[in-house]
């Protein structure tokens, strides 16, 4: 299993139209062969000291794939390549994080 924090960061005010096109494609996602988890998530305001600032531009997708091979078949999936396009111009950047678990003794 792998794990991918993926971070979109949106040009100023678009979050909420960015999170409409993407809940659009979330349930094709989570069927993806492959697909253990897979969802939006937005920065909350805390009082732990170590938090980073509350980001209100950016969208985090939180995923978890059974292999590899599962999170690249799903970068080229039919709806993926359709849904790129209707968000491009609200993306300014987008970074993954790919994890793995480290298994204890």
């Amino acid at each position: 299993m792998i794990h991918v924090i993926a971070t979109i960061e949106l040009h100023p005010g678009l979050r909420d139209a960015f999170l409409a096109e993407f809940h659009q494609i979330v349930p094709r996602v989570r069927a993806e062969d492959g697909c253990i988890e897979y969802g939006p998530a937005v920065d909350l305001a805390t009082e732990f000291s170590a938090q980073v600032p509350p980001r209100p531009d950016v969208v985090t997708v939180v995923e978890k794939w059974a292999s590899l091979d599962h999170l690249q078949r799903h970068s080229i999936a039919p709806h993926m390549q359709e849904y790129r396009p209707k968000v491009k111009d609200m993306v300014v950047k987008t970074t993954l994080i790919i994890l793995e678990p480290v298994l204890g003794p």
